[in-house]
């Protein structure tokens, strides 16, 4: 038997984003084990994906949204097969389910049914509960149905945190809850791909601080920028350079700052959202990162960045403090502007401390995709269907 992987929202989207960059990695390394399956709305149904879908996760262009799309065609099959051939997976058929995604109100109220197709333990992957924590800087429709997804949790069998953070806030908002019985919670940090073929860069030029990220209202960008201009403004010869998907609610006062700037004749370059290949081509060409986030589930950007041998400059509280903790990391305090204008200038006017950060991380090692994997495999094993 196999598993079953639930990629309703990843394969029909070519965001990368973190979550979808999880179950793109995630669907990869389970491979053979694992069959990917979607709850296609328009039938009703649980089946597996459909080459189009497979294809969009293949794919090598990013989006600049995390929108599901449905082309029409796709749509008119659905409503062409509503109610007029079995249910595409038998019951008790698959040895367990994963969901490594949030997944959609749709997708929750068949939950029951992707259930019966296993004879296995069910797991969901939970990243985060920022939009309850900080909602100041989210979205209103995910503040709105984020409690009723946290809910939708208590159902599985056990729950695979993607950090001890990350499981303290769920196991936090199930006893304000009441929750009686809730399933086990365990706390599994996240594997990330090895570097391709990194090498070490000699810079002719100002150095350039990388930072990879959403622009979003929680990703700070706006202290950011705010540090940067006032370091431009005293002579400081760097350039900045971000990549990442822009959320348009959220942050359009960053979008708004990065125009301006640009505008005014700042070093400062946007890219948007970048394949691999172009995120492994930014880590090489940097002298740093920098990661100006308030907070996050795990912080995979501290760690790729750690990985290639680049300092990454974040701070050290929750989730992100687990991972910088390990060396090659300089913290960044509450986040405010003046703390990363001076974090900034420090490393920036201190080539050799610099160098310091860049072999600390340099002696890091992380876990792959293929040992989370087997972590969440063997965890998985222990579990028991509670009912």
């Amino acid at each position: 038997m196999t598993l079953l992987l639930d990629l309703s929202h990843t394969c029909h989207t070519a965001a990368r984003t973190g979550i979808q960059r999880v179950a793109r990695s995630l669907r990869r390394e389970l491979a053979g084990g694992a069959l990917a399956v979607c709850f296609d709305p328009h039938e009703d149904a649980w089946r597996p994906l459909e080459p189009w879908e497979t294809r969009n996760l293949d794919g090598a262009h990013p989006a600049g949204s995390r929108a599901s799309r449905w082309p029409v065609s796709a749509q008119i099959r659905g409503r062409l097969r509503r109610g007029r051939r079995p249910g595409v997976l038998a019951p008790g058929a698959a040895s367990g389910v994963v969901v490594p995604e949030v997944f959609s109100g749709d997708v929750q109220a068949a939950l029951g049914r992707l259930f019966e197709a296993s004879a296995g333990p069910t797991v969901a992957l939970f990243h985060d509960a920022l939009c309850l924590q900080i909602p100041e800087y989210s979205p209103a429709s995910t503040r709105r149905r984020f409690p009723s997804y946290l809910s939708a949790l208590l159902r599985f069998d056990g729950i695979a945190a993607v950090s001890q953070a990350s499981r303290s806030a769920l196991l936090d908002y199930w006893a304000w809850l009441g929750a009686a019985h809730p399933p086990p919670v365990e706390a599994i940090p996240l594997g990330i791909d090895p570097p391709l073929g990194m090498r070490e860069t000699h810079y002719t030029g100002p150095p350039v601080v990388l930072s990879v990220g959403s622009i979003e209202g929680r990703k700070n960008h706006l202290a950011l920028l705010d540090a940067c201009e006032a370091l431009w403004a005293e002579g400081a010869r760097f350039e900045l350079r971000l990549i990442g998907m822009a959320n348009r609610e959220t942050g359009a006062a960053a979008l708004r700052r990065i125009s301006a700037l640009a505008s005014s004749g700042r070093p400062l370059r946007y890219d948007g959202p970048a394949d691999e290949k172009e995120l492994e081509g930014a880590y090489a060409a940097c002298s740093f990162t920098v990661y100006p986030s308030l907070a996050e589930g795990f912080g995979l950007p501290v760690a790729e960045s750690l990985s290639r041998g680049r300092p990454c400059l974040c701070r050290f509280s929750g989730a992100l403090g687990e991972v910088a903790s390990g060396g090659g990391c300089l913290d960044l305090g509450s986040g405010s502007a003046a703390e990363i204008k001076a974090a900034l200038g420090g490393v920036l006017g201190a080539p050799y401390a610099l160098a310091r950060l860049g072999a600390s991380a340099r002696a890091r090692h992380f876990r792959t995709w293929t040992q989370y994997a087997a972590d969440l495999g063997s965890w998985m094993s222990g579990l028991r269907r509670r009912g």
